[in-house]
């Protein structure tokens, strides 16, 4: 690779991330979309099938304007009638983009069995279908589906099927990992070779599939050998196990060696630093939990729990960080557990602003009350704000902005006016602040008229009216809810951990402890609205 080579980013989450399962974006999720990725740098965003379902047509009729080149995608003309005449392509062309991504076989056993044509149709398609795009003016790719398996199985029409679409103009030949079989080692190699024939590095792309859980490796593979468009989704969404993950690929295309000082894509460090909230952007739309463990992003990626990786961390954070983890807008986090030693501890007091001398006698009773509490069955492993709070009020540093006197919850089961079963949970909380009683009632009804359970009332009574507080709290929301049954038997209790984000973004997890779930879930919410006030300079 010569150095600074320039490396394009093709995304397909809009296509590609709907055909995941359980994933249906509406047309107004597909523009919120497409304008973060225009925002983090990528190349191209495509859109969609227009004419293939009514949401991309819709998406496609007012669509965002955006610096990427938002591409319109479909397949190749069919064979027994002109690149004019098929209305499949037209419904195309007519979403006028000025970019286009269609779709050819390039497998034998696809072509004769799947399409039942002859080889020479489906490749005389190609080329004519590429002819007459190129007198439109479009920049168009060709999606060599089934690339790798057909090059295993004839590589010679396999590379004759990438000719046809090249010699007619073709900007882009887009090999296809479609099955997601194959491994890096292969791909780099075939890659190589289909160059060697003839198709230049830089009108080359890559598309692979996350069967063997290789699609970033067979994405970086082919780089290697002189690729440069890659194209994925945000997050890994697709079909069957997934599409190469671009939220792990930009990252290490950006940091990693060779690729950081040997090519240069669309990205800007600055837009690198907002990638976990792209990535919690998506998984919030989807309305699911993000994966703690996912590289780079994941809320556990730069956790370090090991009393001796902490204390390492102390030292010199490279010591088990590959990157600075603000790069790619995470943070680092030392987790509390009764595993613990003075050294996670230290760290973890230290990443929330509270230093404290190594010699100071309270450290060792912070240690203990975590490990008395862990016995009761708290886990501040997976809720590092609770943990935070034992330590505050260990060291008189936990303000009590306001107490709660009392709350009530009741839960109603009956038959609607059409004779459903429904129910309803109600919730009443009375807190004291500044010596001012306040009373807030809210029920459990959402948007859509469903009862979202008692746990949901008791969060909306409770964040209702908090007075001078109210302000700080009014961006916070509750993203995840778990429940756990510890000990078991006549001595269970039951532990419930709540994650919640605020409008800047940020995560936290608190963990509440009671025989009874909802008074769990209660001491869970009151730990998560004291966090917020104190990280957002609350007074007393």
């Amino acid at each position: 690779m010569s150095p600074r080579d320039r490396l394009y980013l093709y995304d397909t989450t809009l296509r590609d991330g709907q055909q995941t399962q359980g994933v249906q974006f509406s047309a107004l999720e597909k523009a919120q979309i497409a304008r973060a990725l225009d925002a983090l740098g990528v190349d191209y965003i495509e859109g969609g099938w227009p004419g293939a379902n009514p949401t991309d047509s819709e998406f496609f009729a007012a669509a965002p304007q955006t610096r990427a080149r938002m591409t319109a995608f479909g397949m190749t003309k069919r064979v027994g009638r002109s690149a004019g005449n098929d209305d499949v392509l037209a419904a195309v062309l007519n979403a006028g983009t000025d970019t286009v991504c269609l779709v050819g076989k390039t497998h034998p056993f696809h072509v004769t069995t799947a399409l039942g044509v002859s080889l020479d149709e489906n490749r005389a398609a190609i080329a004519e279908t590429f002819a007459h795009l190129r007198g439109l003016g479009r920049e168009v790719l060709f999606d060599a589906e089934h690339f790798f398996d057909g090059y295993r199985a004839d590589p010679a029409y396999a590379l004759s099927c990438l000719k046809a679409a090249h010699d007619q103009g073709a900007r882009w030949l887009v090999l296809c990992d479609t099955n997601g079989g194959t491994l890096p080692e292969e791909v780099g190699r075939v890659v190589a070779e289909v160059i060697a024939a003839g198709i230049p590095g830089d009108r080359l792309g890559i598309h692979c599939h996350d069967d063997t859980g290789n699609a970033v490796a067979n994405s970086l593979a082919a780089v290697r050998a002189g690729a440069r468009q890659i194209q994925g989704t945000l997050n890994g969404l697709g079909e069957r196990c997934g599409n190469a993950n671009l939220v792990s690929l930009i990252p290490t295309l950006l940091l990693k060696e060779p690729f950081a000082s040997q090519i240069e894509t669309g990205v800007t460090q600055d837009a690198l630093r907002g990638l976990v909230k792209t990535s919690r952007m998506l998984d919030d739309i989807l309305n699911r939990v993000p994966l703690r463990s996912a590289p780079y992003v994941g809320a556990s990626a730069f956790a370090h729990k090991a009393g001796l990786h902490a204390s390492a961390i102390l030292k010199d954070p490279t010591t088990y960080e590959h990157i600075d983890p603000a790069l790619v807008g995470n943070s680092r986090l030392i987790p509390m557990s009764n595993q613990a030693g003075q050294s996670n501890l230290r760290a973890r007091l230290a990443d929330a602003g509270v230093a404290i001398d190594p010699k100071d006698p309270r450290l060792p009773a912070i240690l203990d009350t975590i490990k008395t509490r862990e016995d009761q069955g708290y886990a501040y492993d997976g809720a590092q704000a609770s943990f935070e709070l034992v330590a505050r009020r260990e060291l008189g540093l936990c303000p009590d902005f306001f107490e709660v006197d009392r709350y009530r919850v009741t839960v109603e089961r009956r038959k609607d006016r059409q004779g459903r079963v429904v129910s309803l949970s109600e919730a009443v909380v009375v807190v004291r602040i500044d010596g001012q009683q306040v009373m807030s009632v809210s029920d459990s009804v959402d948007a859509d008229g469903c009862d979202r359970g008692p746990v949901n009332a008791l969060a909306k009574a409770l964040a209702k009216d908090l007075g001078p507080y109210q302000a700080a709290i009014d961006d916070m929301k509750l993203v995840d809810f778990k429940v756990r049954i510890t000990q078991g038997g006549t001595e269970a209790v039951t532990r419930v951990i709540i994650d919640s984000e605020d409008g800047q973004g940020r995560r936290w997890s608190t963990v509440g402890v009671s025989p009874n779930i909802v008074d769990a879930s209660f001491e869970a919410l009151l730990d998560a609205i004291q966090w917020k006030l104190i990280r957002d300079g609350a007074t007393v």
